[in-house]
C-alpha cells in the first residue's frame, strides 16, 4: 500500500550504517514512523530535523508494516529555530509531547496547534498562551481531558476559579475557599476572553504538568522532558536569560 502527505518531523533515530526511521505526524495518519534509506547523508540530515514540515510518501506491502518513506523538503523551519532558544526549546518540547501519541491515531487538531505554535513571528508571550493551551488539549487528546464547564460541587458555570488535582474537575469560589491551599488555580483565559497574564501562564503550566505526570508520566514510568521546566521558568518570568542549561 501507499499514500503521500505533509507532515512535521517529530523524532529521528539511527538504522543501520546509513539509514533513519523517521516519526512524522501527518493529517489523518497520525505519528507515523518510516524508514528513510540514506536519511543519514548530509542533503537528508538536513531535511529529517524535528521541526521541519515535509512532503512524504510511504509504502509497504501491509498497512501494519514499518514501512519505507521519501521526504521532501517543504519548510525548514528547524533552521530558523536554532537562531532561537526560546523556539527551539519549545519545538524540542512539543515534539516530545506528539510522541506520547498512539502510532498511527489522527490527531489533526494537535498537529494544527503544533504548527502553528512553531511558526515565527510572535512574541514569547504568544508562544508561551500557545503552549499553554497545546498541552491542555493534549491532556485531552489522549483521553485526560479536564473538566472546566461547570462547578463539580454545586454545577454552576460561573464563577469558576479552581480545578480539582484529583478528578480534573473545576469548582467555584465559594466551595474552594475553604480547601484553596489544596486546588490548582484556574487562569480565566483558559474558560473566557480574559487576557492571559505571566501568573496565570505559570497556573496554567502548573495545571497541565500535574495532571501530564498523574496520567501520562508517572502512570508509564517515564521521565518528564527534561527541558520542560527551565522552558517554563524561561517563558514565565524573563525570557532567555532565564533558561539556563538545558540538557541535550
Amino acid at each position: 500500500m501507499q499514500w503521500t502527505g505533509e507532515g512535521l518531523i517529530v523524532g529521528v533515530r539511527r538504522h543501520g550504517e546509513t539509514s533513519v526511521i523517521a516519526e512524522v505526524m501527518v493529517a489523518g495518519h497520525g505519528r507515523t514512523a518510516g524508514l528513510v534509506r540514506g536519511g543519514r547523508s548530509s542533503k537528508l540530515a538536513a531535511t529529517l530535523q524535528p521541526g521541519n514540515t515535509v512532503q512524504l510518501t510511504w509504502r509497504a506491502r501491509l498497512e501494519e508494516h514499518l514501512g519505507t518513506m521519501t521526504v521532501e523538503l517543504i519548510d525548514a523551519r528547524a533552521a530558523d529555530l536554532i537562531a532561537d532558544r526560546i523556539r527551539l526549546y519549545a519545538s524540542q518540547l512539543v515534539c516530545e509531547h506528539l510522541r506520547l501519541l498512539p502510532e498511527r491515531d489522527p490527531h489533526d487538531r494537535l498537529l494544527g496547534l503544533a504548527v502553528d505554535l512553531l511558526d515565527d513571528g510572535k512574541t514569547n508571550h504568544a508562544l508561551a498562551v500557545e503552549l499553554a493551551r497545546f498541552e491542555l488539549t493534549l491532556l485531552d487528546e489522549l483521553g485526560f481531558g479536564l473538566d472546566l464547564n461547570a462547578c463539580a460541587v454545586t454545577g454552576i458555570t460561573t464563577d469558576l476559579t479552581h480545578v480539582s488535582p484529583k478528578t480534573g474537575r473545576a469548582v467555584s469560589r465559594e466551595p474552594a475557599k475553604p480547601y484553596c491551599d489544596r486546588l490548582l488555580r484556574l487562569p480565566q483565559f483558559l474558560i473566557g476572553d480574559a487576557d492571559a497574564t505571566t501568573a496565570d501562564l505559570a497556573d496554567t503550566f502548573r495545571l497541565t504538568g500535574h495532571f501530564l505526570d498523574m496520567h501520562v508520566w508517572s502512570a508509564r514510568q517515564i521521565e518528564p522532558p527534561a527541558i520542560r521546566d527551565a522552558l517554563v521558568r524561561a517563558l514565565t518570568t524573563n525570557g532567555v536569560n532565564n533558561l539556563g542549561v538545558i540538557p541535550a
